[in-house]
């Protein structure tokens, strides 16, 4: 296990907070997924990517965890849009959730340990029903039944929000069956033409908020170490299951709560009843999923990050350097014996000092951009060293492959950026933005040999117009010690 002491900001405290799970070294961290009714947006890209890196980040200081991701399978949403195609609800379900397991894999997001479905877990919810009508916090009301919030003292704590300020709104589901217009649906009555589940109250099917708080104790236990989402899951979901789940158990029901910032275009939220967003498909079939990932983790976490084509395009440059760096690392190689020039000892020492704080940032509350930049700050070094790097001694040699090695633990295993073969990667991405522009590859390289002879000729006024040629068809040329590098920019 490393020695790092990880602080993680707690919603419910306001503040940041050493980690210390229940029963080390075993961690539950239970993060709320989609509702499986249309295509994933950058939004929930966000969530999954930032919880990935937190699930990663934990596994590499030893802990044991435990993650769970449960997908919404049954709601208005999905009901809706089944009635809309004249699709049955279970296909549309279905749908989506295999389109985001295939965009988060693509991504690069670890598979959680469980992927629990709503609809698979009925029993579980109405056991979870019944101990709160037991617990006479909860109550039947025409084949449904509710939560009454003003039974539990503590609603309120996570969002900051007293029961005497919340009045019904657009956030609270109005109904005559209600005691109190801010009580919450725990199971809901069924429809004509709406599918249903047997319960003693009728049948029906579960209220969003209950399947987290059962899927949660069943995979979790009824304390978790770390629940996480959305910020805009605090209120009213997050609230509502701290309420119903303390209820039953009279336990503590979250350590750590972990909300992730909202994505946000031109300053609002990003959201598909707002019509702005940008779909996960749409981003993975015009950049590489790396710097989507990359893109999503340059802010801190609990910021808004705000979506434009430039912080996209910023993104993929950012990429492009760090694999052209570890393309060319790949090719130093022992020309001498001896030991380290003036620039393999700066080298040296920013390799020493990267490990560390890489390590501190992501231990100060998971700072994935501080944790980039000290990447970035690494690269900036190996650039400095690689113009000399073509006489290589045996220990710069060795160096090299270090730097690669420690790139690939920490920005690699850790955020998932720099994972692939650099070779592969350029010529990859070289080709995708080739067909994605319409060049000719041919001419491409042609035109490349062609600027290679003229300046070997010295004929530097040719090389010149050939570079400008290239430029104005978006690439991008860097003469080095191995011959001419370029790139296809977006």
């Amino acid at each position: 296990m490393e020695k790092v002491e990880f602080k993680l900001y707690n919603t419910l405290s306001r503040k940041k907070e050493v980690f210390e799970p229940l029963d080390p070294p075993r961690v539950t961290m239970y993060v709320c997924g989609i509702t499986a009714y249309d295509e994933a947006h950058l939004g929930h890209a966000r969530a999954a990517v930032v919880f990935d890196v937190l699930y990663r980040f934990l596994k590499f200081l030893g802990y044991e965890v435990t993650y769970v991701r449960n997908y919404t399978d049954i709601d208005d949403k999905i009901i809706n849009r089944s009635q809309k195609e004249g699709t049955p609800w279970y296909e549309i379900a279905e749908r989506y959730i295999r389109e985001y397991q295939e965009e988060m894999a693509a991504l690069k997001v670890l598979p959680p340990t469980h992927e629990p479905r709503a609809t698979e877990h009925i029993p579980e919810m109405i056991s979870l029903v019944e101990r709160l009508i037991e617990a006479g916090v909860a109550y039947e009301s025409e084949g449904e039944v509710y939560f009454a919030v003003e039974k539990f003292p503590g609603y309120g704590k996570l969002s900051g929000r007293r029961l005497s300020e919340l009045v019904a709104g657009a956030r609270v589901e109005v109904s005559e069956k209600k005691k109190n217009p801010l009580d919450f649906a725990l199971w809901k009555a069924s429809k004509p033409n709406e599918p249903a589940w047997e319960s003693p109250w009728g049948p029906g099917r579960p209220g969003w908020h209950l399947e987290c708080s059962a899927m949660s104790i069943k995979y979790c236990g009824e304390t978790l170490d770390i629940h996480g989402g959305g910020l805009d899951l605090i209120f009213p979901h997050h609230e509502n299951e701290i309420a119903q789940s303390e209820a039953a158990t009279g336990k503590t029901f979250v350590r750590y709560f972990v909300h992730n910032g909202l994505i946000t275009v031109n300053g609002e939220k990003m959201a598909k009843s707002l019509g702005n967003y940008v779909s996960v498909k749409d981003m993975l079939a015009r950049y590489h999923p790396e710097t989507i990932r990359l893109f999503l983790l340059t802010k801190h976490y609990r910021s808004p990050l705000d979506y434009t084509e430039k912080g996209i395009r910023d993104a993929e440059k950012a990429l492009y350097g760090l694999y052209e760096s570890l393309y060319f690392l790949k090719k130093v190689a022992p020309k001498r014996e001896g030991g380290l020039s003036k620039s393999g000892e700066k080298l040296a020492k920013a390799l020493e000092e990267f490990r560390e704080r890489f390590l501190l940032a992501l231990a100060e509350d998971l700072n994935t951009a501080e944790a980039l930049a000290e990447t970035f700050t690494l690269i900036s070094e190996v650039n400095r060293f690689l113009p000399t790097a073509r006489q290589a001694s045996s220990e710069e040699a060795a160096l090299a492959q270090k730097v690669i090695e420690s790139l690939r633990q920490l920005t690699g295993d850790l955020l998932g950026i720099g994972t692939e073969d650099p070779e592969s990667f350029i010529e990859k991405e070289r080709e995708r933005k080739i067909q994605l522009k319409g060049l000719d590859r041919e001419l491409i390289e042609r035109r490349l040999s062609e600027r290679e002879a003229a300046r070997k000729k010295k004929d530097f006024k040719t090389a010149d117009r050939i570079r400008e040629e290239l430029a104005a068809q978006g690439l991008t040329l860097r003469d080095t010690p191995w011959g001419t590098f370029w790139m296809v920019e977006a």
